[in-house]
């Protein structure tokens, strides 16, 4: 991994609130790729598109595979961005191809949970890591005495 690792403690900046989106896909049946492999493959340009158009509003994401199963995180400037961009085009168009080929197929499974942070309600800590979670999101901030535990990063938001 070549990302540019930030030595000591840091937390993510304070939020006015915050959308957590986790996404993935499970594959249930390996010999069945021409089932599960277009649902992969729908992902990618939807990131990709995110990535670009800020505006969107998704603020950044993390992608894991431990397959079967794979994993997104995202994070999102809010719930009204989040729904506008789930009706939008490629997401209705890639929406519209999964359903076509999940009809009568246990191949392939989604999943998705939208968790919605209001502000005081979420702390983070990062050590001798990369920017990453919230504060690759939001931006970091250097861990100072006042804001050294949990309860004390919880508390200063409020």
């Amino acid at each position: 991994m070549s990302a540019k690792v930030f030595p000591g403690r840091y937390t993510a900046e304070s939020h006015e609130g915050i959308v957590v989106f986790v996404i993935g896909m499970r594959i249930n049946k390996w010999i069945a790729v021409h089932k599960w492999l277009p649902v992969l493959m729908a992902m990618p340009p939807m990131i990709k598109e995110l990535a670009i158009h800020k505006e969107l509003g998704c603020l950044s994401s993390e992608s894991f595979f431990k397959l079967p199963l794979t994993f997104m995180v995202q994070y999102w400037q809010s719930e009204e961005e989040l729904h506008a961009y789930s009706k939008g085009q490629n997401h209705m168009s890639a929406w519209k191809t999964f359903n076509q080929k999940a009809k009568n197929n246990d191949a392939v499974g989604i999943y998705h949970e939208t968790y919605m942070i209001s502000p005081g309600h979420s702390e983070s800590i990062y050590v001798n890591m990369p920017e990453f979670g919230l504060a690759r999101a939001l931006g970091k901030k250097t861990i100072t005495p006042a804001t050294s535990s949990a309860r004390q990063r919880l508390q200063k938001q409020q």
